[in-house]
């Protein structure tokens, strides 16, 4: 797989996620100062459900 940053990260600092997409459409983040952390795994419905709370303005 391969990892990308958000764009609105700042590469110089290494606390950010990374977000991964597989061939089912899986989406997976993992904490980019530790890449052999646990990842956690979101199914296409539920990225998408994350990206509209973002979208609406919710806070996590």
């Amino acid at each position: 797989m391969k990892w990308i940053r958000p764009q609105r990260s700042d590469n110089s600092s290494p606390n950010c996620v990374e977000v991964a997409t597989d061939g089912a459409g899986n989406r997976h983040v993992r904490d980019s100062k530790n890449p052999a952390s646990p990842v956690l795994t979101f199914t296409p419905d539920e990225w998408s459900a994350f990206e509209e709370s973002v979208r609406d303005g919710q806070r996590f």
